[in-house]
């Protein structure tokens, strides 16, 4: 009856592995998630603030704040138009828990203009994150889960705010957008004279001067 009970107990567990052969419980992976900005290509952003409403109610301030993810990839195309790419170094939301809601004050340096946005962030959106953690990808299951789920809030100017999470193959997925509002006290809520973070660069220039702002195409 022993070894009956044994060998029960072992096909039981064999039976679970096979029905979640992607399973990435044991994986190494973070408690917390990641907030990343972005931008488009030459449309420079200096993020001034952020904060994150999780599901629980929670508030937490200052989550991030600085340059956001982009490039200048001087190769002659309108590479300003729409989103390139998606990614980045982002920021540990340490001690929340999924996204609610995001908030984010930026200044457009191209424009110039300053921005403030609360994005709602939806159910299936934390699904993905969720799931980005705990289960392998199924074209690579021999390869560990993501070590840490993200939020990516891209910025382009008009207003424009577009986030993105990634799946469990590393893949962005749009999740949300959102028209920002201009902030009426200005850059750096009107406490630095009206100055923006810093010039719009030579090469942002000569972009404009050849393309403009493609306004519409985010």
């Amino acid at each position: 009856m022993k070894r009956l009970i044994t060998l029960l107990g072992l096909l039981f567990i064999a039976g679970c592995q096979a029905a979640e052969p992607l399973s990435a419980k044991h994986d190494p992976r973070s408690q917390w998630w990641e907030l990343d900005f972005v931008e488009p290509h030459y449309m420079k952003v200096w993020v001034e603030d952020s904060s994150v409403e999780d599901i629980n109610g929670k508030r937490f301030d200052h989550t991030g704040k600085g340059s956001a993810s982009g490039g200048q990839p001087e190769d002659g195309t309108e590479s300003a138009k729409g989103w390139r790419g998606v990614g980045g170094s982002g920021k540990a939301v340490v001690g929340a828990d999924l996204p609610k809601r995001i908030f984010v004050r930026w200044q457009s340096i191209v424009e110039p203009q300053t921005y403030k946005v609360w994005v709602d962030i939806p159910e299936h959106a934390r699904q993905l994150m969720h799931s980005s953690v705990m289960q392998r990808c199924p074209a690579t299951p021999e390869q560990e889960a993501r070590y840490m789920a993200s939020v990516y809030i891209g910025m382009a100017p008009g207003g424009v705010v577009k986030v993105w999470v990634r799946d469990s193959c590393h893949r962005p997925v749009e999740v949300a957008q959102a028209k920002a509002e201009i902030e009426p006290l200005g850059p750096d809520q009107g406490k630095n004279e009206g100055r923006y973070a810093y010039p719009v660069s030579v090469k942002s220039k000569l972009y404009i001067e050849k393309f403009g702002i493609p306004y519409g195409s985010w």
